[in-house]
């Protein structure tokens, strides 16, 4: 079976100019490697473990071109898309049109379908669906504009985020905010550096979990992962913020420590898992997805996101929770690689 990784890295030579820091540097001691991510390498690691799993894989980067991703499958046929596009000329709703663009062309495709991927783009879309189906989200307001009387009617802290991100964009320790001059400058900000409204909620207190859920006709929750914000310093937040997951020479990216299998009780356990499903289900996630949690003080469960196609590299969430479940790097993508290919023969009534 021949796989194409198609993604898009406008400026990749981006990641070869990285500045060189070393340990010497920091003024506090990394818990992991100081090297800057570099999501091409991981896209050719990707590649590497498939064709260790039997398949002809290979990667495309479209560069901003759809011509590119065109010449390609013309060229090489290949017989399952796996979809790693996340923006397209810098614009993150493109994600759900480029999953439609496949749609369009009758290429079987890994992971979630563009309604789902538009769903989950919307916070306050997401939050509603969850809500409908009795799924507990942090209490939040939407705000588009400053002119209007600013009544919030939430209680403190409160988290400021932009609506329509994800990875964590936007998400800074200015983010939380104690009053309301804190916040109208943070919601400022996010209106005018993001150019879209500014989602507040209240900040739950308490533990946080990654929920990773595997399969498509009969989908798997897989270990269930928490982010230990018990080394963090005492002046930061304990969020995974754009730092914390991004940035190898920031305090937060060391000290925000992933622990899988979490330390949690059955009862909160088994909760956890029939959330994330429902909430995987709900809005329309396959293959692979992964729901974040907050387990409050007082073992309440909030959904804060519902990620379709999350991070696969070897070392993030996701893949951190297939690995203590036993499953390899390589037995996980071609997992994901069949899910597309079947459901394809499936339709099809092969």
């Amino acid at each position: 079976m021949k796989v194409l990784i198609v993604y898009n890295e406008s400026d990749p030579e981006i990641y070869e100019q990285a500045p060189e820091i070393s340990e010497e540097d920091l003024d506090f001691k990394p818990y992991f490697d100081l090297e800057n991510s570099n999501p091409i390498d991981e896209y050719e690691a990707m590649a590497k473990a498939l064709r260790r799993a039997g398949y002809d894989a290979y990667t495309l980067n479209i560069m901003d071109n759809l011509q590119h991703f065109f010449d390609n499958i013309d060229k090489n046929k290949p017989d399952v898309v796996f979809n790693l596009m996340e923006l397209y000329k810098d614009v993150a709703i493109q994600e759900m049109n480029f999953a439609g663009l496949l749609e369009l062309l009758d290429i079987p495709y890994t992971g979630a379908p563009p309604l789902a991927l538009g769903t989950c783009q919307s916070k306050i879309l997401t939050k509603r669906i969850l809500s409908s189906i009795g799924i507990r989200t942090p209490n939040y307001r939407l705000v588009k504009s400053l002119n209007k009387p600013f009544r919030i009617n939430l209680n403190y802290p409160l988290i400021v985020k932009p609506a329509l991100e994800d990875a964590s964009v936007g998400i800074e320790e200015e983010s939380i905010v104690y009053n309301v001059d804190a916040l109208k400058k943070r919601v400022k900000y996010v209106l005018e550096y993001f150019a879209q409204p500014a989602l507040v909620e209240e900040f739950i207190v308490g533990r946080e979990l990654n929920v990773a859920v595997f399969g498509d006709k009969e989908p798997e929750v897989l270990p269930i992962s928490e982010i230990d914000f018990s080394k963090l310093p005492d002046d930061l937040h304990p969020i995974v913020s754009y730092q914390a997951k991004w940035d190898p020479y920031h305090v937060a990216y060391h000290k925000t420590i992933p622990k899988c299998p979490a330390p949690l009780s059955n009862k909160i356990r088994k909760e956890a898992e029939e959330i994330a499903l429902k909430a995987v289900k709900a809005v329309g996630c396959r293959d692979y997805a992964r729901v974040d949690m907050r387990l409050s003080e007082d073992k309440r469960l909030y959904v804060l996101e519902v990620n379709p196609n999350p991070d696969l590299q070897q070392d993030a969430g996701f893949m951190r929770s297939a690995r203590t479940a036993g499953y390899s790097y390589s037995r996980a993508l071609k997992m994901i690689v069949d899910f597309a290919y079947m459901r394809k023969r499936g339709s099809n009534g092969k």
